[in-house]
Protein backbone atom coordinates (compact mmCIF):
# COMPACT_ATOMS: atom_id res chain seq x y z
CA UNK A 1 0.00 0.00 0.00
CA UNK A 2 1.30 3.23 -0.94
CA UNK A 3 1.97 5.84 1.94
CA UNK A 4 -0.47 8.52 0.54
CA UNK A 5 -3.20 6.42 1.25
CA UNK A 6 -2.23 4.86 4.68
CA UNK A 7 -1.50 8.55 5.96
CA UNK A 8 -4.73 10.93 5.78
CA UNK A 9 -3.50 14.39 4.03
CA UNK A 10 0.03 13.48 2.98
CA UNK A 11 1.04 13.94 -0.29
CA UNK A 12 3.39 11.75 -1.70
CA UNK A 13 7.30 12.38 -3.50
CA UNK A 14 8.92 10.30 -5.73
CA UNK A 15 10.64 7.26 -4.87
CA UNK A 16 12.36 3.98 -5.53
CA UNK A 17 9.06 1.86 -6.18
CA UNK A 18 9.35 -1.55 -3.67
CA UNK A 19 9.53 -4.36 -5.81
CA UNK A 20 5.91 -6.28 -6.55
CA UNK A 21 8.36 -9.44 -5.20
CA UNK A 22 11.22 -9.92 -3.12
CA UNK A 23 13.68 -12.45 -5.07
CA UNK A 24 15.47 -15.02 -3.89
CA UNK A 25 19.12 -12.70 -3.21
CA UNK A 26 17.04 -10.71 -1.04
CA UNK A 27 16.33 -12.52 1.42
CA UNK A 28 19.25 -14.49 1.03
CA UNK A 29 20.58 -11.23 1.91
CA UNK A 30 17.46 -10.67 4.63
CA UNK A 31 19.24 -14.18 6.02
CA UNK A 32 22.60 -12.31 6.68
CA UNK A 33 21.00 -9.41 8.00
CA UNK A 34 19.69 -11.35 10.84
CA UNK A 35 22.77 -13.47 11.18
CA UNK A 36 24.95 -10.08 11.13
CA UNK A 37 22.26 -8.94 14.25
CA UNK A 38 22.64 -12.34 16.01
CA UNK A 39 26.48 -11.41 15.80
CA UNK A 40 25.99 -8.07 17.18
CA UNK A 41 23.68 -9.45 20.34
CA UNK A 42 25.85 -12.04 21.41
CA UNK A 43 28.48 -9.25 21.32
CA UNK A 44 26.18 -6.99 23.41
CA UNK A 45 25.02 -9.93 25.54
CA UNK A 46 27.87 -11.48 26.27
CA UNK A 47 28.63 -9.30 29.15
CA UNK A 48 25.49 -10.66 31.39
CA UNK A 49 26.65 -13.85 31.76
CA UNK A 50 30.37 -12.48 32.84
CA UNK A 51 28.48 -10.68 34.93
CA UNK A 52 26.76 -13.45 36.79
CA UNK A 53 30.20 -15.10 37.44
CA UNK A 54 31.67 -14.61 40.81
CA UNK A 55 35.62 -13.76 39.24
CA UNK A 56 34.33 -11.72 36.91
CA UNK A 57 32.53 -9.66 39.72
CA UNK A 58 35.65 -10.13 42.09
CA UNK A 59 38.16 -9.09 39.42
CA UNK A 60 36.36 -5.59 39.11
CA UNK A 61 35.23 -5.10 42.62
CA UNK A 62 31.85 -5.07 41.71
CA UNK A 63 28.61 -3.98 43.43
CA UNK A 64 25.10 -4.62 42.53
CA UNK A 65 24.76 -1.29 40.96
CA UNK A 66 28.10 -1.22 39.55
CA UNK A 67 26.89 -4.32 37.40
CA UNK A 68 23.60 -2.13 36.58
CA UNK A 69 25.96 0.75 35.05
CA UNK A 70 28.24 -1.61 33.33
CA UNK A 71 25.84 -3.21 31.68
CA UNK A 72 24.45 -0.17 30.55
CA UNK A 73 27.63 1.43 29.71
CA UNK A 74 26.36 -0.47 25.84
CA UNK A 75 23.42 2.10 25.44
CA UNK A 76 25.37 5.39 26.14
CA UNK A 77 27.03 5.52 22.72
CA UNK A 78 24.68 3.63 21.17
CA UNK A 79 21.70 5.41 21.88
CA UNK A 80 24.00 8.96 21.07
CA UNK A 81 24.87 7.64 17.31
CA UNK A 82 21.41 6.42 16.29
CA UNK A 83 20.29 9.27 14.76
CA UNK A 84 23.51 10.12 13.14
CA UNK A 85 23.57 6.40 11.62
CA UNK A 86 20.02 6.77 10.60
CA UNK A 87 21.36 9.77 8.73
CA UNK A 88 24.21 8.31 7.32
CA UNK A 89 22.39 5.46 5.76
CA UNK A 90 19.55 7.45 4.08
CA UNK A 91 22.32 9.65 2.16
CA UNK A 92 24.95 7.24 1.86
CA UNK A 93 23.82 3.40 1.53
CA UNK A 94 23.67 0.44 3.36
CA UNK A 95 26.82 -1.77 3.03
CA UNK A 96 29.89 0.55 3.34
CA UNK A 97 28.93 1.80 6.97
CA UNK A 98 27.43 -1.47 7.75
CA UNK A 99 31.23 -2.96 7.38
CA UNK A 100 33.30 -0.44 8.44
CA UNK A 101 31.10 -1.03 12.04
CA UNK A 102 31.07 -4.33 12.19
CA UNK A 103 34.32 -4.65 11.90
CA UNK A 104 35.18 -2.14 14.55
CA UNK A 105 32.47 -3.90 17.22
CA UNK A 106 33.78 -7.02 16.77
CA UNK A 107 37.37 -5.98 17.62
CA UNK A 108 36.20 -4.06 20.84
CA UNK A 109 34.22 -7.10 21.96
CA UNK A 110 37.30 -9.63 20.79
CA UNK A 111 39.48 -6.43 22.74
CA UNK A 112 36.86 -6.72 26.22
CA UNK A 113 38.81 -9.88 27.45
CA UNK A 114 42.16 -7.93 27.54
CA UNK A 115 41.37 -5.04 30.00
CA UNK A 116 41.81 -5.32 33.16
CA UNK A 117 40.29 -1.81 34.90
CA UNK A 118 37.17 -1.00 35.22
CA UNK A 119 37.66 1.78 33.41
CA UNK A 120 38.94 -0.27 29.80
CA UNK A 121 36.08 -2.51 30.61
CA UNK A 122 33.63 0.47 30.23
CA UNK A 123 35.84 1.89 27.31
CA UNK A 124 35.26 -1.08 25.28
CA UNK A 125 31.68 -1.34 26.09
CA UNK A 126 30.80 2.33 24.63
CA UNK A 127 33.04 1.30 21.95
CA UNK A 128 30.72 -2.00 20.59
CA UNK A 129 28.08 0.16 21.37
CA UNK A 130 28.81 3.14 19.17
CA UNK A 131 29.32 0.59 16.19
CA UNK A 132 26.20 -1.77 16.92
CA UNK A 133 24.37 1.87 16.34
CA UNK A 134 24.73 1.07 12.48
CA UNK A 135 22.85 -2.22 12.75
CA UNK A 136 19.14 -1.37 13.51
CA UNK A 137 18.80 1.91 10.42
CA UNK A 138 21.12 0.05 7.85
CA UNK A 139 19.07 -3.36 8.70
CA UNK A 140 15.45 -1.52 8.43
CA UNK A 141 16.53 1.01 5.47
CA UNK A 142 17.18 -2.10 3.48
CA UNK A 143 14.13 -4.15 4.11
CA UNK A 144 12.12 -0.82 3.17
CA UNK A 145 13.94 -0.67 -0.13
CA UNK A 146 13.42 -4.41 -1.00
CA UNK A 147 10.06 -5.78 0.24
CA UNK A 148 6.76 -4.57 -0.15
CA UNK A 149 3.63 -4.07 2.66
CA UNK A 150 2.62 -7.43 2.38
CA UNK A 151 5.98 -9.18 3.17
CA UNK A 152 7.11 -6.77 5.94
CA UNK A 153 5.82 -8.81 8.73
CA UNK A 154 7.27 -11.60 7.62
CA UNK A 155 10.52 -10.00 6.64
CA UNK A 156 11.15 -8.12 9.83
CA UNK A 157 10.01 -11.22 11.69
CA UNK A 158 12.89 -13.40 9.94
CA UNK A 159 15.47 -10.50 11.10
CA UNK A 160 14.26 -10.52 14.24
CA UNK A 161 15.32 -14.23 14.72
CA UNK A 162 18.60 -12.55 14.68
CA UNK A 163 17.82 -9.78 17.48
CA UNK A 164 16.64 -12.69 19.49
CA UNK A 165 18.41 -15.94 19.10
CA UNK A 166 21.09 -13.38 19.26
CA UNK A 167 20.62 -13.12 23.27
CA UNK A 168 19.30 -17.00 23.12
CA UNK A 169 22.77 -18.25 21.63
CA UNK A 170 24.82 -15.68 23.41
CA UNK A 171 23.94 -16.73 26.89
CA UNK A 172 24.43 -20.46 26.49
CA UNK A 173 27.45 -19.92 24.88
CA UNK A 174 29.29 -17.16 26.68
CA UNK A 175 28.30 -19.55 29.86
CA UNK A 176 29.85 -22.61 28.14
CA UNK A 177 32.96 -20.56 27.15
CA UNK A 178 33.67 -19.75 30.27
CA UNK A 179 33.22 -22.62 32.29
CA UNK A 180 35.45 -24.57 29.46
CA UNK A 181 38.44 -21.44 29.84
CA UNK A 182 37.46 -18.60 31.56
CA UNK A 183 35.75 -15.16 30.57
CA UNK A 184 38.74 -13.12 29.09
CA UNK A 185 39.03 -16.36 26.70
CA UNK A 186 34.88 -15.61 26.24
CA UNK A 187 35.43 -12.36 24.86
CA UNK A 188 38.03 -12.91 22.52
CA UNK A 189 36.74 -16.15 20.99
CA UNK A 190 33.18 -14.87 20.39
CA UNK A 191 34.53 -11.30 19.23
CA UNK A 192 36.98 -13.16 16.57
CA UNK A 193 34.61 -15.67 14.92
CA UNK A 194 31.71 -13.16 14.49
CA UNK A 195 34.43 -11.77 11.98
CA UNK A 196 33.77 -14.37 9.63
CA UNK A 197 30.47 -12.69 8.66
CA UNK A 198 32.29 -9.81 6.75
CA UNK A 199 33.42 -12.86 3.48
CA UNK A 200 29.64 -13.50 2.43
CA UNK A 201 28.60 -10.05 3.09
CA UNK A 202 31.32 -8.97 0.75
CA UNK A 203 30.22 -11.42 -1.72
CA UNK A 204 26.78 -11.06 -2.12
CA UNK A 205 25.93 -7.67 -1.53
CA UNK A 206 26.12 -4.85 -3.86
CA UNK A 207 27.87 -1.34 -3.35
CA UNK A 208 24.67 1.03 -2.33
CA UNK A 209 27.38 3.84 -1.78
CA UNK A 210 25.78 6.77 -4.24
CA UNK A 211 27.71 8.14 -7.16
CA UNK A 212 28.14 11.64 -7.01
CA UNK A 213 25.77 12.27 -9.65
CA UNK A 214 23.49 10.51 -7.94
CA UNK A 215 24.11 12.03 -4.47
CA UNK A 216 22.06 15.37 -5.25
CA UNK A 217 18.79 13.83 -5.87
CA UNK A 218 19.07 11.14 -2.64
CA UNK A 219 20.19 13.88 -0.15
CA UNK A 220 16.85 15.60 -1.52
CA UNK A 221 14.35 12.55 -1.00
CA UNK A 222 16.29 11.98 2.35
CA UNK A 223 15.75 15.78 3.42
CA UNK A 224 11.77 15.53 2.42
CA UNK A 225 10.89 14.62 5.91
CA UNK A 226 12.46 16.96 7.92
CA UNK A 227 13.60 16.13 11.43
CA UNK A 228 11.66 18.72 13.02
CA UNK A 229 8.70 17.38 10.99
CA UNK A 230 9.31 13.81 12.59
CA UNK A 231 9.51 15.59 16.18
CA UNK A 232 6.44 17.45 15.79
CA UNK A 233 4.37 13.83 14.61
CA UNK A 234 2.48 12.43 17.75
CA UNK A 235 2.52 9.16 15.87
CA UNK A 236 6.52 9.54 16.35
CA UNK A 237 6.35 10.12 19.56
CA UNK A 238 3.64 7.10 20.19
CA UNK A 239 6.12 4.78 18.95
CA UNK A 240 9.25 6.29 21.04
CA UNK A 241 7.04 5.29 24.35
CA UNK A 242 6.21 1.91 22.85
CA UNK A 243 9.54 1.16 22.10
CA UNK A 244 11.05 1.71 25.43
CA UNK A 245 7.88 0.04 26.96
CA UNK A 246 8.98 -2.99 24.71
CA UNK A 247 13.14 -3.01 25.08
CA UNK A 248 12.64 -2.05 28.73
CA UNK A 249 11.33 -5.78 29.66
CA UNK A 250 13.85 -7.17 26.94
CA UNK A 251 16.70 -5.21 27.89
CA UNK A 252 15.86 -6.42 31.65
CA UNK A 253 16.20 -10.39 30.22
CA UNK A 254 18.88 -9.60 28.35
CA UNK A 255 21.18 -8.09 31.37
CA UNK A 256 19.37 -8.92 34.26
CA UNK A 257 17.85 -12.52 33.74
CA UNK A 258 21.46 -14.59 34.03
CA UNK A 259 21.75 -12.96 37.60
CA UNK A 260 18.29 -13.75 38.37
CA UNK A 261 18.17 -17.48 37.63
CA UNK A 262 21.55 -17.50 39.28
CA UNK A 263 21.05 -15.59 42.68
CA UNK A 264 17.05 -15.89 43.03
CA UNK A 265 15.78 -18.95 41.55
CA UNK A 266 19.18 -21.58 42.10
CA UNK A 267 19.99 -22.57 38.86
CA UNK A 268 23.60 -23.50 37.54
CA UNK A 269 25.42 -21.29 34.71
CA UNK A 270 24.99 -24.21 32.65
CA UNK A 271 20.94 -24.30 33.24
CA UNK A 272 20.80 -20.59 33.50
CA UNK A 273 21.98 -20.58 29.65
CA UNK A 274 19.37 -22.98 28.99
CA UNK A 275 16.43 -21.52 30.26
CA UNK A 276 17.48 -17.94 29.05
CA UNK A 277 17.86 -19.94 25.22
CA UNK A 278 14.13 -20.97 26.24
CA UNK A 279 13.02 -17.13 26.73
CA UNK A 280 14.50 -15.84 23.79
CA UNK A 281 14.05 -18.80 21.08
CA UNK A 282 10.29 -18.35 22.13
CA UNK A 283 10.16 -14.86 21.45
CA UNK A 284 12.03 -15.48 17.74
CA UNK A 285 9.43 -18.14 17.02
CA UNK A 286 6.66 -16.08 17.78
CA UNK A 287 7.75 -13.43 16.50
CA UNK A 288 8.02 -14.58 13.26
CA UNK A 289 5.11 -16.33 12.96
CA UNK A 290 2.80 -13.73 14.49
CA UNK A 291 4.76 -11.37 11.63
CA UNK A 292 3.34 -14.05 9.24
CA UNK A 293 0.42 -14.44 10.42
CA UNK A 294 -0.22 -10.52 10.02
CA UNK A 295 1.04 -10.25 6.37
CA UNK A 296 -1.32 -13.36 5.80
CA UNK A 297 -4.58 -11.54 7.17
CA UNK A 298 -2.95 -8.10 5.26
CA UNK A 299 -3.11 -9.96 2.57
CA UNK A 300 -6.73 -11.35 2.86
CA UNK A 301 -7.89 -7.47 2.63
CA UNK A 302 -7.07 -6.65 6.31
CA UNK A 303 -6.26 -3.33 7.35
CA UNK A 304 -2.65 -2.54 8.04
CA UNK A 305 -2.91 -0.57 10.93
CA UNK A 306 -5.50 -2.25 12.77
CA UNK A 307 -3.91 -5.54 12.19
CA UNK A 308 -0.53 -5.17 13.65
CA UNK A 309 -1.92 -2.80 16.31
CA UNK A 310 -4.15 -5.74 17.31
CA UNK A 311 -1.04 -8.07 17.34
CA UNK A 312 0.84 -5.53 19.24
CA UNK A 313 -1.48 -4.47 21.67
CA UNK A 314 -1.70 -8.73 22.33
CA UNK A 315 1.65 -9.07 23.19
CA UNK A 316 2.24 -6.71 25.30
CA UNK A 317 -1.12 -8.47 27.56
CA UNK A 318 0.99 -11.43 27.28
CA UNK A 319 4.15 -10.35 28.91
CA UNK A 320 2.90 -8.95 31.83
CA UNK A 321 2.22 -13.04 32.98
CA UNK A 322 5.99 -11.35 34.23
CA UNK A 323 4.12 -10.98 37.16
CA UNK A 324 3.17 -14.06 37.69
CA UNK A 325 6.42 -15.36 37.68
CA UNK A 326 7.69 -12.92 40.31
CA UNK A 327 5.08 -13.67 42.89
CA UNK A 328 5.36 -17.50 42.77
CA UNK A 329 7.38 -19.41 45.41
CA UNK A 330 7.65 -22.70 42.62
CA UNK A 331 10.70 -22.68 41.20
CA UNK A 332 8.94 -24.52 37.81
CA UNK A 333 6.09 -22.20 37.82
CA UNK A 334 8.92 -19.35 37.57
CA UNK A 335 10.74 -20.38 34.69
CA UNK A 336 7.60 -21.57 33.12
CA UNK A 337 6.10 -18.06 33.50
CA UNK A 338 9.95 -16.90 32.51
CA UNK A 339 9.74 -18.32 29.54
CA UNK A 340 6.02 -17.68 28.57
CA UNK A 341 6.12 -13.95 29.38
CA UNK A 342 8.80 -13.15 27.08
CA UNK A 343 7.72 -15.55 24.25
CA UNK A 344 4.44 -14.18 24.26
CA UNK A 345 5.89 -10.44 23.58
CA UNK A 346 6.40 -12.03 20.42
CA UNK A 347 2.87 -11.23 19.36
CA UNK A 348 4.35 -7.60 19.16
CA UNK A 349 7.60 -8.11 17.98
CA UNK A 350 7.72 -8.08 14.33
CA UNK A 351 4.08 -6.23 13.80
CA UNK A 352 5.25 -2.99 16.05
CA UNK A 353 8.38 -3.13 14.04
CA UNK A 354 6.54 -3.22 10.61
CA UNK A 355 4.05 -0.93 12.13
CA UNK A 356 6.39 1.58 13.60
CA UNK A 357 9.28 1.40 10.92
CA UNK A 358 7.84 0.93 8.01
CA UNK A 359 4.21 0.98 7.51
CA UNK A 360 3.51 4.41 9.09
CA UNK A 361 6.93 5.94 8.14
CA UNK A 362 7.54 7.73 4.48
CA UNK A 363 9.80 5.95 2.70
CA UNK A 364 12.93 8.79 2.35
CA UNK A 365 13.01 9.16 6.11
CA UNK A 366 12.47 5.55 7.02
CA UNK A 367 16.61 5.46 8.40
CA UNK A 368 16.29 8.44 10.43
CA UNK A 369 13.33 7.79 11.89
CA UNK A 370 14.47 4.44 12.63
CA UNK A 371 17.53 6.33 14.66
CA UNK A 372 15.24 8.55 16.24
CA UNK A 373 13.14 5.81 17.47
CA UNK A 374 16.36 4.18 18.56
CA UNK A 375 17.30 6.35 21.10
CA UNK A 376 13.77 5.22 22.70
CA UNK A 377 14.97 1.95 22.52
CA UNK A 378 18.46 2.79 23.09
CA UNK A 379 16.81 4.57 26.42
CA UNK A 380 15.51 1.88 27.70
CA UNK A 381 18.69 -0.13 27.68
CA UNK A 382 20.46 2.72 29.93
CA UNK A 383 16.83 2.87 32.14
CA UNK A 384 16.55 -0.92 32.68
CA UNK A 385 19.63 -2.23 34.21
CA UNK A 386 20.38 1.02 36.19
CA UNK A 387 17.17 1.10 37.51
CA UNK A 388 16.71 -2.79 38.26
CA UNK A 389 19.97 -3.10 39.85
CA UNK A 390 18.73 -0.14 42.08
CA UNK A 391 15.94 -1.68 42.93
CA UNK A 392 17.32 -4.63 43.72
CA UNK A 393 20.03 -3.12 45.77
CA UNK A 394 16.99 -1.23 48.17
CA UNK A 395 14.51 -4.43 47.83
CA UNK A 396 16.79 -7.50 48.36
CA UNK A 397 15.12 -9.12 45.90
CA UNK A 398 13.74 -9.41 41.89
CA UNK A 399 9.89 -8.71 42.71
CA UNK A 400 10.12 -5.35 42.67
CA UNK A 401 12.00 -5.07 39.47
CA UNK A 402 9.49 -7.51 37.70
CA UNK A 403 6.57 -5.31 38.92
CA UNK A 404 7.80 -2.10 37.28
CA UNK A 405 8.40 -4.05 34.14
CA UNK A 406 4.61 -5.02 34.29
CA UNK A 407 3.59 -1.15 34.71
CA UNK A 408 5.87 -0.26 31.68
CA UNK A 409 3.88 -3.38 29.36
CA UNK A 410 0.66 -1.79 30.39
CA UNK A 411 1.49 1.58 29.12
CA UNK A 412 2.89 -0.04 26.02
CA UNK A 413 -0.55 -1.55 25.46
CA UNK A 414 -2.34 1.97 26.14
CA UNK A 415 0.05 3.83 23.94
CA UNK A 416 -0.06 1.59 21.35
CA UNK A 417 -4.07 1.63 21.09
CA UNK A 418 -4.36 5.47 21.96
CA UNK A 419 -1.50 6.91 19.65
CA UNK A 420 -0.53 4.94 16.89
CA UNK A 421 -2.97 6.69 14.71
CA UNK A 422 -2.40 6.63 10.91
CA UNK A 423 -3.76 10.88 10.34
CA UNK A 424 -0.55 11.23 13.05
CA UNK A 425 1.82 9.76 11.29
CA UNK A 426 4.78 12.56 9.37
CA UNK A 427 3.30 14.42 6.62
CA UNK A 428 5.60 14.25 3.14
CA UNK A 429 5.80 17.94 1.76
CA UNK A 430 5.79 18.12 -2.24
CA UNK A 431 9.26 17.24 -3.55
CA UNK A 432 11.26 20.41 -4.42
CA UNK A 433 13.07 20.08 -7.56
CA UNK A 434 16.29 18.79 -7.46
CA UNK A 435 18.68 21.71 -7.33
Amino acid sequence: MAMSNIVEGQTSIETPARPVRASASNWAILALLAIGALIAFVDRTSISSALAVHSFKAHFQLTDVDRGWVNSAFFWSYALLQIPMGWIVDRYGVKTPYTICFVLWCAASAATGLVTTLAGLILMRLIVGAAEAVVVPASYRWIRNNFKEGQSGTAVGLYMLGNKFGPAIGAPVAAWLILAFDWRAMFVITGLVGAIWLLPWMLMVKNDLPKAGEMVELKRKASAVSFGTIMASPLVWGTLVVNFCYNYFTFYCMTWMPAYLVEQRGLSLEKMGLYSFFSFAGIAIVALVAGWSADRLIARGGDPVFVRKAFVISGFVLACTVLLGAQTQSLQLALFWNVASLSGLGLATANNLALCRLTLIPAPAVGLVTGVQQVATSLAGIVAPILSGWLLHVSGGYALPMQVIFVFLVIGALTTWLLLRPQWAPKIPEAAPAA
